[in-house]
């Protein structure tokens, strides 16, 4: 593995805390298991967050460790651009979400996976949901354009009929073979591991994004410039998705999704598809599909408002 230049750390992990309640002291207690050995720099931006993640975190604290106690909460983006402005000129920058927790060797198998693959520009590893302990579709997936958003969003339950199909099931990619390293679009940011270099030419995070798409809009930009991103399935996290969230509420125990927070959800989800659209796609598209786009992202704001308020 390459050493890092004197003083510098080899990897900087950036962690955006929100009211993760316990979840990021877990993540600590995990994160000391598989940094041994391996010269890196943590910090942790919280979102000013009304818990007590901080001190229950601080009980299990790293070596390295800064914290950045913003006075509002920012999003998810603009929070993660924050924690960037202390990086120490890492080789590696690794952002992780709190409410995940890391195999003893992940951050060591990830990075000795881009020591070996110069192409390697962005990488993700295997993104486990606790609740089904299944693999995260979200962590290897297509872009959305209009074929493959019409068929996960209006496709009549095709893409789970054909769950491997390209046409029907681009949008998650399910006709590649995930047990094994495979080149893809997008992944989920709750474990997304870049190169510094390719960071600083991509721009790192957009603030145009609150909350969700913004992970979508980074591998985006990292496609855009040539660069390559990769799914790797020889280590493992598991995320307690929701947990982490700007926008859920919080029990201690875990999230409790009200009907308030679903319908807020619906509408920042939606907008982020209209911000990807319209600064990613729309140029790739003839003029007649802008309204038709723009009246199908409308639709099914309005349909996930209806089961939100009454399913």
């Amino acid at each position: 593995m390459t050493v890092s230049p004197k003083n510098n750390p080899l990897i900087s992990i950036i962690i955006l805390n929100y009211n993760s309640q316990d979840y990021l002291a877990k993540c600590f207690v995990s994160l000391k298991k598989s940094l041994n050995n391996i010269n890196y720099q943590l910090i942790i931006v919280d979102n000013n967050s009304g818990d007590n993640s901080i001190s229950l975190a601080k009980k299990n604290e790293l070596k390295n460790t800064q914290y950045i106690l913003l006075k509002d909460n920012h999003g998810f983006a603009k929070g993660n651009n924050f924690g960037l402005k202390k990086i120490d000129h890492p080789k590696y920058v690794l952002f992780l979400n709190p409410d995940t927790i890391l195999q003893k060797n992940t951050i060591k198998k990830m990075l000795n996976f881009f020591e070996k693959r110069p192409q390697v520009s962005a990488a993700t590893c295997d993104v486990i949901l606790a609740k089904t302990g299944k693999t995260q579709l979200e962590s290897h997936r297509g872009f959305p354009n209009p074929w493959n958003t019409f068929w996960h969003f209006f496709g009549f339950g095709l893409p789970r009929l054909f769950p491997k199909s390209k046409i029907f099931n681009g949008y998650f990619l399910g006709h590649l073979d995930y047990s094994k390293i495979q080149q893809i679009d997008c992944c989920v940011g709750a474990f997304l591991m870049i190169k510094k270099e390719v960071g600083d030419t991509i721009g790192w995070w957009n603030e145009k994004y609150y909350f969700y798409g913004e992970d979508l809009d980074f591998c985006y930009k990292l496609k855009q410039h040539n660069f390559k991103l990769f799914f790797y399935p020889y280590t493992k996290i598991i995320h307690y998705q929701g947990i982490s969230s700007g926008i859920l509420s919080h029990t201690q125990k875990k999230s409790t999704n009200t009907r308030l927070n679903r319908i807020r959800i619906v509408h920042a989800t939606t907008q982020a598809m209209r911000i990807f659209y319209q600064e990613n796609l729309m140029n790739n598209h003839p003029k007649i599909l802008h309204p038709i786009i723009n009246l199908g992202i409308s639709f099914l704001e309005i349909y996930r408002i209806f089961k939100a308020k009454y399913l």
